[in-house]
């Protein structure tokens, strides 16, 4: 997401144990943030209360499951993220974010920080994982010339999360890594993708201004990007972990923000990845809370999310297929 503010041996031998379980399963779940627009730490009870909103929104269901970019609580080094104890509050899933753009340390403070879940909460937590990513858009950063990794610390960042997880109830969880799709098409970043058990796709037609991206054009934007990321990962699954259509906010390119607009982009991208059965991550459940995010890629805008009312509607039309025979 572009924010307006704001060892290979063992990970080839690690990817066929977890391929398996690394396969889609039509798992549906929405992006967390560490904290809140004007910078506080989101607390156990802020996460409880947007995973329960989560699981219980009108004209869907079956939402239940976190994308955390990562385990560290905001504001502190290496302390647990109270994400987590809230998951096991709300039994809500779990596909972990390891933050590791910023220095060597990150990586070694999000490590920790692992462990020390694992020890503190057990199997309560550990049942719930999904999955692991180490890093997200890194790369794109990187190549932007922004705060990110390069290939080959990527590598190394994953190579010590499977040290890390060996041995303990997670060796098992599949670990991969979040970008976008001209990132792991960036034929220097191919390592990357041979050292995971799963690529994150992050999808949103509304920043590529350099193509037609209008609302109109948006299923072709994303549609292309999600395909060819499907070929480059070959056996490897992809999840869509990032994707969605701002209500509010600039106009960029021939993309306009719009409750309309960010209802047509539901009923065409979020709803025919649901029918296919793809592990997805929408942007965003709530980004305006006390301030306010521009764009806003919020399906609920600021206030008590118990009590407002979705930006638009989150029905799926059943869709009917129908054979017809030449006779």
């Amino acid at each position: 997401m572009r924010f307006s503010t704001s060892v290979l041996g063992l990970a080839a031998t690690a990817s066929t144990a977890a391929a398996v379980s690394a396969a889609n399963s039509g798992i549906k779940g929405f992006n967390y943030g560490a904290f809140f627009l004007n910078q506080a730490a989101k607390q156990q009870a802020d996460f409880a209360y947007e995973f329960n909103r989560a699981k219980n929104l009108p004209g869907t269901s079956g939402w239940t499951s976190a994308r955390l970019y990562s385990m560290i609580q905001w504001g502190t080094a290496s302390d647990v993220i109270s994400a987590i104890p809230a998951a096991i509050e709300t039994k809500t899933t779990l596909l972990l974010g390891l933050w590791v753009s910023g220095g060597d340390q990150a990586i070694t403070n999000e490590i920790a920080a692992l462990k020390a879940a694992i020890s503190q909460y057990g199997s309560a937590f550990t049942d719930l994982v999904m999955g692991i990513s180490v890093g997200s858009e890194d790369l794109y950063r990187d190549a932007s010339g922004e705060i990110g990794v390069p290939a080959q610390k990527l590598i190394n960042c994953i190579s010590q999360v499977r040290s890390a997880i060996a041995g303990t109830a997670l060796a098992g969880v599949p670990v991969g890594h979040v970008d976008t799709y001209d990132s792991f098409l960036n034929g220097t970043n191919r390592a990357v993708i041979d050292n995971i058990d799963f690529l994150g796709f992050d999808g949103y037609p509304y920043w590529e201004q350099t193509l037609p991206n209008s609302i109109g054009d948006a299923h072709e934007r994303f549609y292309d990007g999600f395909n060819k990321t499907l070929a480059l990962a070959g056996n490897k699954p992809v999840y869509v972990t990032e994707t969605g259509w701002p209500v509010a906010g600039d106009v960029v390119g021939s993309a306009v923000p719009s409750k309309e607009n960010a209802r047509i982009y539901w009923e065409d991208i979020a709803c025919s990845l649901i029918r296919s059965g793809v592990n997805l991550w929408w942007y965003d459940l709530q980004e305006s809370q006390w301030g306010t995010a521009s764009p806003d890629f919020g399906i609920y805008p600021a206030g008590d999310l118990g009590a407002v009312l979705a930006n638009y509607d989150l029905s799926c039309g059943i869709v009917i297929y129908i054979d017809i025979l030449e006779r």
